[in-house]
């Protein structure tokens, strides 16, 4: 119980703390990791009920839409971090789901065209190829800087072979 700090340093892009402790005992060293514990909005659903906001299922909601994709896991909490850190700066105490679905919506747009255009097809519930085509070259159009540019490729030549 009783031990002293030997080094600190910020992770996640700032949003918590790794620190490097030591027991005043046994003088063994171990790591800790803090991370603030804000409340967060609760989510006004689209039928217009309401929930606590669970991390989980942003997350495992990301992670379903990079899966097979190369994008590293550090790459995905801090994405998570960005978006809880949107979330925590509402003033309002309810924020709709849909909201939360577009902060989503940008961050996978950072991080990997595919995963974007996977969950924004069962976000915005495309019906037919043309919702995708629509949103394919929207990102042909706004390829941020630093992407893969091999992905929108690899998109075209997806679609290519299903018009065959």
């Amino acid at each position: 119980m009783d031990t002293r700090v030997v080094d600190s340093r910020l992770k996640g892009g700032g949003f918590s703390i790794r620190r490097r402790r030591e027991c005043m005992k046994c003088a063994e060293r171990f790591s800790t990791l803090e991370v603030p514990e804000l409340k967060l909005p609760y989510v006004i659903k689209s039928d217009g009920t309401r929930e606590s906001f669970e991390i989980d299922k942003l997350r495992s909601g990301m992670q379903h839409a990079l899966e097979k994709r190369p994008v590293s896991t550090e790459q995905v909490d801090e994405a998570v971090q960005r978006i809880l850190h949107a979330l925590r700066s509402v003033d309002s105490s309810e924020i709709e789901s849909r909201a939360i679905g577009e902060h989503v919506m940008q961050a996978l747009s950072h991080l990997d065209q595919v995963a974007y255009v996977r969950f924004a097809s069962v976000y915005r519930r495309f019906e037919d190829v043309n919702a995708f085509r629509e949103v394919i070259e929207r990102l042909e159009k706004e390829t941020p800087e630093g992407l893969d540019a091999r992905q929108l490729s690899l998109l075209g030549d997806q679609l290519r072979r299903k018009k065959s």
